[in-house]
């Protein structure tokens, strides 16, 4: 990423981004912008974090993980690796300990489908 853009990539988020021979797998400005997306949703979810802290009592640990579980589902917009990225980033952001971040299992597809009323 060594264009005249002044938005620096941090080396964590270009690993979101690199194959095994440390290429890149999308273009350096869909890269950017999804870091741009990715910080800004960090600096946004430290609020809430401290909410959820401080109403809930949760310990720091599950509320990383939670956040982290909703971000890796399709709905949010983000892939599991930069789920990864912004609850790790929004543990720095709060000076929290990071957990172990796992991916949650996708469900089987029968628990994915509405019920169906019973035919007569």
């Amino acid at each position: 990423m060594d264009d005249d853009n002044q938005i620096h990539v941090p080396p964590s988020f270009m690993a979101v981004y690199t194959d095994a021979r440390g290429r890149l797998t999308e273009k350096a400005d869909g890269v950017r912008a999804r870091y741009e997306l990715c910080e800004d949703l960090a600096g946004h979810l430290v609020e809430h974090a401290q909410t959820l802290y401080h109403v809930q009592a949760p310990s720091e640990t599950e509320i990383l993980q939670r956040i982290h579980a909703g971000l890796c589902t399709v709905e949010s917009g983000v892939s599991v690796a930069e789920a990864t990225w912004i609850v790790t980033r929004l543990a720095e952001l709060l000076v929290w300990q990071c957990p172990v971040l796992v991916a949650p299992l996708p469900k089987p597809v029968d628990e994915e489908a509405p019920p169906q009323p019973p035919t007569p």
